[in-house]
């Protein structure tokens, strides 16, 4: 029901930084959260950050906390992620994705995905 894209990766330094973006569009009624995942070469995709539909409420993977932020417009179709400090391992296809929670989720919590922006990171 719900299409998503991501725009905003790219290739950055060490320590440098990036905000994606995951526009949403179509029948968003049902979801009540949307997220980013990662997915590295050679690993299994990853959670990485999470937001109510409604902004007021965050979560974040161990990895990401303090450097990520994720926020979304008072439109509530587009969802950013600022990276900063921005790390090597940090470098993966990021995905949005549009669910039913944002405490702690899991792949599972998940129904529409978007095709992914690549970030790369030189050390």
């Amino acid at each position: 029901q719900v299409q998503l894209v991501e725009t905003g990766g790219g290739l950055v330094q060490a320590g440098g930084s990036l905000t994606l973006s995951c526009v949403a569009s179509g029948r968003t009624f049902s979801w009540s959260a949307m997220g980013w995942f990662r997915q590295a070469p050679g690993k299994e995709r990853e959670f990485v950050a999470s937001i109510s539909w409604n902004g007021g409420s965050t979560y974040y993977a161990d990895s990401v906390k303090g450097r990520f932020t994720i926020s979304r417009t008072k439109a509530k179709n587009t969802v950013y992620l600022q990276i900063n400090s921005l790390k090597p391992e940090d470098t993966a296809v990021y995905y949005c994705a549009a669910g039913s929670t944002w405490y702690s989720p899991g792949e599972g919590d998940f129904g529409s995905w978007g095709q992914g922006t690549q970030v790369t990171v030189s050390s």
